[in-house]
């Protein structure tokens, strides 16, 4: 049997900081598109800055090195041109890995679910953590399909 892997990211509260739409509170009245039930397989707990990190680090690493290049290339002649632009390169983006793991950033924290449909599927969700709902492995859960996200509760 195959297993389909769907992955979904609920990242309603980087939608929050980024865009100023409202976070999806519980007590809130909203249509649902489809509803999934499944059981929890696994699940972990993560931050905001973890996933911010992973996916701006290569940007910055590109634009240090790109800078870095257009320095390097400035120096020398011929030869010593090409090894002082792949140095300046090198050095770019090092310093650019190395800088940009400063300042100061919140860390929220998520919980990353991988989750069995009971129709087989696998489905990955990332959602803002809520201590009222702490999930399990084994977990019966519902996944809540909206138009701009996704939500996993328990069922009871």
């Amino acid at each position: 049997m195959k297993a389909i892997i769907l992955i979904v990211s609920s990242l309603l509260c980087f939608v929050t900081a980024q865009a100023g739409a409202e976070v999806y509170q519980r007590n809130t009245a909203r249509p649902v598109n489809q509803v999934v039930f499944g059981q929890v397989d696994t699940m972990r707990n993560i931050t905001q800055r973890q996933v911010i990190e992973s996916a701006q680090s290569g940007w910055k690493t590109l634009g240090g090195a790109l800078i870095g290049g257009l320095i390097g290339n400035q120096f020398g002649g011929g030869h010593g041109r090409e090894i002082a632009t792949a140095v300046g390169a090198l050095a770019g983006a090092g310093a650019a890995q190395y800088y940009q793991s400063g300042g100061e950033v919140v860390e929220n924290k998520l919980v990353e679910l991988l989750i069995r449909s009971d129709q087989g599927a696998l489905v990955n969700v990332i959602q803002d953590f809520d201590s009222a709902m702490v999930f399990a492995q084994g977990d019966k859960v519902r996944i809540l399909y909206f138009d701009d996200g996704v939500r996993v509760d328990k069922t009871y």
